[in-house]
């Protein structure tokens, strides 16, 4: 991919569907300076119009996934610079990818590192990965939405101790508690996460897409909301070339060819 010589703080590869972006400032711990949220937008809005890219991989190295947002951006803000940030509009363009996104995470994962993670569709974390919001004690708070999807995700008391005190997990204790789906040994966590996005990669994009939408909806809306629009989801796919192809192969015993309509 060309797209390596314009980036500062990423590298990428692409293989069998899947784009790998590896976060490479790693004399800053990755940390997710503006610049850096900047690459990382700019990448996944191309991925996202790529119909060669099935599943998107997020990865740092065996010592750092992303250690949080960069202290001396912060530190040179006052109230008025902070309001108008750009990092706001940054991370929810993240937010708004369609295709599904992965992180494969070892080392530190803390303050914006974590809060990308929880960003993501799948986690799959080394067995020395630590997870953590320490910004309570910067006399911060957590500001890239933090507090709003740990919640959802580990729950209630364990998203309230982890904010309140400052104090990280282990890979162990966040799969327990659903942050992340498998743990794996370190050198296995990126070739795991692309074992599965590959297989995702492989299924049906619309059908993909589809699922993500009602996945990522779920926070949003009620029960019978959801189960709406899941249904309207449902019918709307019953329109696609793909959805005949996947059942016509059903029958006859093949492989599924989906082109995406």
């Amino acid at each position: 991919m060309t797209i390596n010589n314009e980036l500062s703080y990423l590298q990428c590869q692409q293989q069998k569907g899947v784009l790998t972006i590896r976060f490479t400032h790693y004399e800053k711990r990755n940390a997710l300076t503006n610049q850096c949220l900047e690459e990382l937008v700019g990448v996944l809005e191309w991925a996202d119009t790529n119909g060669e890219i099935g599943a998107v991989v997020l990865t740092g190295g065996e010592r750092c996934f992303a250690a949080g947002a960069d202290l001396n951006e912060l530190a040179s803000q006052g109230a008025v610079e902070t309001w108008l940030n750009p990092r706001p509009l940054l991370w929810q363009r993240l937010n708004e990818f369609n295709k599904p996104l992965l992180a494969a995470v070892n080392g530190y994962a803390l303050g914006a590192g974590l809060e990308l993670v929880l960003l993501c569709d799948i986690v799959i974390a080394g067995e020395k990965t630590v997870f953590g919001l320490p910004e309570i004690t910067l006399g911060l708070i957590p500001g890239a939405g933090g507090t709003q999807r740990l919640v959802r995700t580990v729950g209630k008391s364990l998203a309230n101790q982890m904010v309140l005190t400052g104090q990280p997990i282990t890979a162990e204790r966040a799969l327990d508690a659903g942050l992340v789906s498998e743990m794996v040994v370190t050198e296995l966590a990126i070739e795991r996460t692309q074992e599965v996005a590959k297989t995702i990669a492989q299924r049906a994009p619309l059908a993909v897409k589809a699922a993500k939408q009602a996945l990522q909806q779920v926070p949003n809306t009620t029960l019978d909301q959801g189960l709406k629009q899941e249904r309207q989801l449902f019918i709307t796919l019953a329109a696609s070339n793909d959805r005949q192809e996947g059942i016509d192969a059903f029958f006859n015993k093949r492989s599924p060819k989906y082109k995406g309509n």
